[in-house]
């Protein structure tokens, strides 16, 4: 099998591009990334393509889906933030960039499989989180991803695509980005502990995520393409964990192993207060997934960042040596 995988450079795919080339069914793997967000070097030592490109390029787009027998797509402008500061441009590449993948795909009924999230349940107040709920984005990324999903399934409706539109919850782990302004919570934390500085948390900390190793996700979006898996309806890729960003923290302290201090902030416009994902439609299309528990996923997620350049601890200088006197 050949297999596409958008933004397959970035966090998400370049992990799922490591488990695909590990899969004896799949023959090859190729990443289209244009590195706005990731980088060539995730996929360093990984049996992966990369082709440098825009998913808003629609001839580039042909030219790689061309005879792929799936395409997962995961290229995206992310973070509610960054949204709220150019909404057209997450609209752009979300929900528009979006319906060109799909074009490709419907030229040659490529199977495709494609990354929701979340944020469409924007301020639904019921726990945990099921499919059939009422969708009320309050961001224009919730926005833009709930236009991603509909478009997909869709396309699955009007044009016969064997379609799958997977919601990611909180999807953490080893190659996610820390240090920037739009930095997901685990990496942000982790980067604090790791220099000694605060961990910053928007509000109380008593907010709620359900957070998914990244391990987990590959392992379930590669078995969907090789089992060909697809649904009429959205499915959520996390498994109903419920963790406080407080807890979290304490979670890291004991990971780490560092005393760690917390500086509040304000909260951040765009967040949602609680999140829960409902398990039970991605266990009946994937029974024999099993997660990550979020203490095994923070140690390999440490491990991963505590092995970076700018983490390592400097070894002590020699002591000097005195020469005797003639």
């Amino acid at each position: 099998m050949r297999v596409i995988v958008t933004g397959g450079a970035g966090f998400i795919g370049a992990n799922l591009c490591r488990e695909l080339a590990e899969r004896p069914e799949i023959s090859k793997v190729t990443a289209l990334d244009n590195l706005s967000t990731g980088s060539a070097s995730n996929l360093d030592g990984v049996a992966a393509d990369l082709i440098e490109g825009s998913i808003l390029d629609r001839e580039l787009l042909d030219e790689v889906v061309d005879g792929a027998h799936a395409v997962v797509h995961l290229a995206a402008r992310p973070s509610v933030p960054r949204s709220l500061t150019s909404p057209v441009a997450s609209h752009a590449v979300n929900a528009t960039g979006t319906v060109f993948v799909l074009e490709a795909c419907r030229r040659g009924a490529t199977h495709m499989i494609a990354a929701s999230s979340s944020s469409v349940y924007g301020s639904t107040p019921a726990l945990p989180k099921h499919e059939d709920l009422a969708t009320r984005p309050i961001s224009p990324y919730g926005a833009s991803k709930l236009a991603t999903e509909a478009y997909v399934l869709a396309y699955g409706s009007s044009f016969d695509l064997p379609a799958l539109a997977l919601r990611f919850f909180n999807v953490y782990g080893p190659l996610q980005p820390a240090g920037h302004a739009y930095a997901a919570v685990v990496p942000s934390f982790i980067d604090s502990a790791l220099r000694g500085e605060p961990l910053r948390v928007h509000g109380d900390g008593r907010q709620t995520r359900d957070f998914t190793y990244v391990g987990t996700v590959a392992r379930v979006l590669a078995d969907a393409v090789i089992h060909r898996v697809t649904c009429p309806d959205p499915v959520n890729l996390a498994f109903g964990s419920r963790v406080s960003i407080l807890e979290l923290a304490e979670r890291l302290a004991m990971t780490t192993d560092l005393p760690l201090e917390i500086r509040h902030e304000p909260p951040r416009l765009g967040d949602v207060r609680d999140s829960q994902a409902s398990d039970g439609r991605l266990r009946r299309l994937f029974p024999e997934v099993k997660p990550v528990s979020i203490d095994t996923g923070l140690r390999h997620t440490v491990d991963w960042f505590r092995g970076l350049p700018q983490y390592a601890v400097p070894m002590a200088a020699p002591p000097a040596r005195r020469l005797a006197a003639p």
